[in-house]
């Protein structure tokens, strides 16, 4: 698939839950008035119950062990399956990786990009933990890796380990590793099992993050479920175990058969697509981690690498990336203090590459986000964000157009030209920018590639939550 073509897959995916589907929709068309009656967040963006179909084979559960003060807040998550699994991850970049990174780097690694269980933990991050971080890491893997080789006929094992909370604060791991047994009695596949595994994901969320999907593959139907989190401290640049390299975490599980390596490929593009093209705030966490575990329950032919079965593995990588983008969509959605959510789409660039580090400089803008807050048609800051980037290649200033484009069908608004700029009517511009989504769309002139990133704007509200994060 061209860049080209898996930037049309990527913008599909903000549309794809229609209002008669059984999840609520990712977008609205206009803004939602400002009133005590305007449906909150997890009004609109919550899973619904009804029609969800989980894959095969796997079980989840949530429960609060007491990690957080409120006994209502649920503070452990555990998803497991019941054979082993092709498991692939992506991790954070951040030079202070957190204890649970290295340990699931540890587990993929020993178990040769197999496993079988997820354990995630809210409210303590355990990252610039020390050597006593690394050991709470480990033993919440160990624990549940004694579960499942006690509770199934198979011995194999490897539980992959995330946090997400505070930094600097040592784990209460007797409470955790109480909490990971006491799961085991809760372990459902039912949508409140499930639902329960994504609320203990989060943090400072207002919703949890869950979404399922199901489409055929080799002749078989093939289910996908997947949770995130992440509201703030969202600027992920994650890689595959191997290279040098609040919190975005997430899971991935589907009953498909891929081998571990197609799986990890496949993993690795749908990551560049959508997790990496995520920002609220322009801070990479210490904790960043997308796990994919494929247990081959629905009965069909593995997939291989794109050699090995070019079809099948293309078909699955491109559901993988459109789902990995419709939950990362609802990451943005729910930024904290966030009233936007705005697509910056770059089109006409000489490479990939270039226009994502174009699309991803106009959305870390904090000039452009507080214009957007603000509901300012200062579209000079998106042309001085485009002119610092630096891409790969020369930027020709003559063969830049800016648009703005609303959501509701209704015509672009050109700011922009050719570099020569239009005469802005400025209601017209107020009345997009009012609009809870809303595109900016950059033509750079010089080429068939293009890019897609999502961000929201950055409000007074951002501050007041992260003024105040720890108290």
């Amino acid at each position: 698939m061209s860049q080209k073509a898996a930037s049309s897959v990527l913008q599909a995916a903000a549309r794809i839950l229609s209002p008669a589907s059984s999840a609520r929709p990712l977008s609205s068309s206009a803004s939602v008035a400002s009133s005590a009656a305007a449906p909150s967040k997890a009004q609109r963006f919550t899973l619904e119950p009804a029609g969800q179909k989980f894959p095969h084979g796997f079980l989840a559960t949530g429960l609060h062990c007491g990690i957080k003060k409120d006994p209502a807040k649920l503070d452990l998550g555990i998803i497991i399956s019941d054979r082993p699994c092709s498991a692939a991850a992506m991790f954070t970049k951040n030079a202070f990786q957190a204890a649970p990174v290295t340990v699931s780097k540890e587990v993929l690694e020993k178990g040769h990009g197999l496993a079988r269980g997820i354990v995630v933990n809210s409210g303590c991050a355990n990252a610039v933990t020390g050597t006593q971080g690394l050991k709470d890491a480990r033993a919440m893997s160990d624990k549940l890796d004694s579960f499942l080789a006690a509770s199934s006929s198979s011995s194999a094992t490897g539980t992959l380990v995330m946090s997400t909370g505070v930094i600097g604060q040592t784990l209460p791991i007797d409470k955790i590793l109480g909490g990971i047994t006491a799961s085991t009695a809760t372990l459902g596949s039912t949508y409140s099992a499930w639902s329960d595994a994504a609320k203990a994901f989060m943090t400072t969320d207002t919703f949890p993050k869950l979404r399922t999907r199901a489409f055929e593959l080799g002749g078989k139907e093939v289910r996908i479920v997947g949770i995130d989190k992440g509201a703030g401290m969202i600027h992920p640049n994650m890689g595959p175990p191997g290279q040098l390299h609040a919190t975005l975490l997430g899971m991935i599980a589907t009953d498909a058969a891929v081998s571990p390596t197609a799986l990890q490929s496949a993993l690795t593009y749908a990551v560049d697509r959508s997790f990496n093209s995520i920002s609220v705030d322009g801070d990479m966490s210490t904790n960043d981690t997308i796990v994919a575990l494929a247990n081959g329950a629905s009965g069909g032919r593995e997939v291989g690498t794109e050699q090995e079965t070019p079809e099948e593995y293309r078909k699955f990588r491109d559901e993988l990336t459109s789902f990995a983008a419709e939950l990362a969509q609802l990451i943005v959605r729910d930024g904290e203090g966030a009233t936007k959510f705005v697509t910056v789409q770059v089109n006409g660039s000489p490479s990939y590459e270039g226009a994502h580090k174009i699309a991803s400089t106009i959305s870390t803008s904090s000039l452009v986000k507080t214009a957007l807050s603000g509901e300012d048609a200062n579209w000079g800051r998106i042309l001085c964000a485009v002119g610092y980037s630096q891409p790969d290649f020369a930027i020709d200033p003559t063969k830049v157009s800016v648009s703005f484009i609303p959501t509701d069908g209704s015509p672009e608004l050109k700011l922009l030209i050719n570099g020569e700029p239009e005469k802005v009517d400025e209601v017209r511009a107020s009345e997009i920018l009012k609009m809870e989504d809303l595109e900016i769309r950059v033509e750079l002139g010089l080429g068939e590639e293009s890019a897609t990133y999502w961000t929201c704007d950055l409000s007074h509200e951002y501050i007041s939550i992260n003024a105040d994060y720890r108290s």
